[in-house]
């Protein structure tokens, strides 16, 4: 999936909660931005997740793997499905980032919504949100508040 198109970045700070949200326009139709976050192999296309397993429904797991060699993984993210529209939305609750040389971060969310304009572009909407406090965290938020509006381009 070609996941280019304008990116209008907004990040927003408070004392309770950090989030992280990303809006943009592709080319692309609102199920097929959807299934960017599900499929395997569209998400080693745009992501480059090495494994992932994930159930496609309410309830089901959500787990997506880098960096692996013999040793172990470089990082993961895990978490549930909370709501899922395979035309309009994916939201992840229990949302966990694990990274070896990191504490082990979360819970946290993470939204994605598609919204067709019309037949041939989208927009997408992006919010990772429940970021605590501290360095890992601090560390956490500035890389996936410079991710996310790369990966989407």
């Amino acid at each position: 999936m070609n996941l280019q198109g304008n990116t209008l970045d907004s990040f927003s700070k408070t004392k309770k909660m950090k989030r992280v949200e990303v809006k943009s326009q592709i080319k692309s139709s609102s199920e097929t931005i959807i299934k960017a976050f599900l499929d395997s192999d569209m998400l080693k296309g745009w992501w480059s997740v090495e494994r992932c397993l994930i159930e496609n429904k309410i309830g089901g797991i959500y787990i997506l793997a880098w960096q692996i060699n013999d040793t172990g993984f470089g990082y993961v993210n895990s978490g549930t499905i909370k709501s899922f529209d395979p035309n309009t939305e994916l939201v992840i609750s229990n949302f966990v980032y694990m990274n070896p040389k990191k504490k082990i971060l979360g819970p946290m969310s993470l939204t994605i919504r598609a919204t067709e304009i019309d037949f041939a572009t989208s927009e997408i909407y992006i919010c990772q949100d429940g970021y605590q406090n501290g360095i890992d965290w601090d560390w956490y938020y500035e890389a996936v508040k410079r991710a996310w509006p790369t990966e989407i381009k």
